[in-house]
């Protein structure tokens, strides 16, 4: 399919019907530009305008398909060459549009990851729901950029992702606590007894001793599981 010479083709058959772009545009519900779009051979008329175009310019589908009039003893062969232009255009069109909506799943998703850190406050915990949410819309654009691979392929490279924004995620998330002295926010769980509040990840215990005291500070082991007892004297 061959857009500049359609678009020259249009522009042919609107001169000669002697109609501006603009009242063309109006009769198709359209603006004068994306008529020029079309004429100067930027982009093609959406499938749902063929029809309502071949009217307004008296020509055939064949025709405007073709970029030309075709004569009457090309007819079938233009025809079935049309039909499969008309296929391909299509599915790329459907490719674009699914395109369109894979980034914005991709842009939606990362949004949320970053508002969710640099909004909610470390000691909530819709900090990390979000984020998880943020990543589950991130993946779903992942998933749909790479449907045209075959699906091994596209399952090794879906959970190398996951794994490397998490991985990005968790570190960030450490080095906030270890600098910054904010609770963890991807912890599974929050206990305070006595002067020590206790915070579990998945990865490494943050303890928080004497919070409610001038001389607070801050502790970071690897993944201990200390019992309750332990906990009470952690801090002495």
């Amino acid at each position: 399919m061959n857009q500049e010479k359609i678009g020259k083709f249009i522009a042919e058959c609107r001169r000669k019907k002697k109609i501006t772009q603009q009242e063309l545009a109006e009769k198709l519900g359209v603006s004068d530009r994306t008529i020029g779009n079309w004429e100067n051979g930027r982009n093609m008329p959406d499938l749902s305008l063929f029809q309502p175009l071949c009217v307004e310019l008296d020509i055939t589908l064949n025709d405007l398909m073709s970029g030309k009039k075709v004569e009457e003893e090309e007819s079938q062969e233009k025809f079935e060459e049309n039909i499969g232009n008309t296929i391909h255009y299509s599915f790329q069109k459907i490719t674009q549009y699914n395109q369109i909506i894979s980034v914005i799943f991709l842009i939606f998703g990362l949004f949320i990851c970053l508002s969710a850190i640099m909004i909610f406050p470390s000691e909530s915990s819709w900090g990390s729901i979000y984020s998880v949410l943020g990543m589950i819309l991130f993946m779903i654009g992942i998933v749909r950029i790479l449907k045209g691979l075959l699906w091994p392929v596209r399952l090794v490279l879906v959970i190398g992702i996951f794994a490397l924004i998490m991985g990005i995620l968790l570190f960030t998330d450490y080095l906030n606590v270890k600098w910054h002295h904010e609770a963890p926010m991807f912890r599974t769980r929050t206990t305070t007894i006595g002067n020590v509040i206790y915070y579990d990840t998945p990865f490494y215990d943050v303890y928080r001793c004497n919070f409610d005291e001038e001389n607070e500070y801050w502790m970071i082991e690897k993944n201990s599981k200390k019992t309750v007892n332990d906990l009470i004297h952690y801090c002495k």
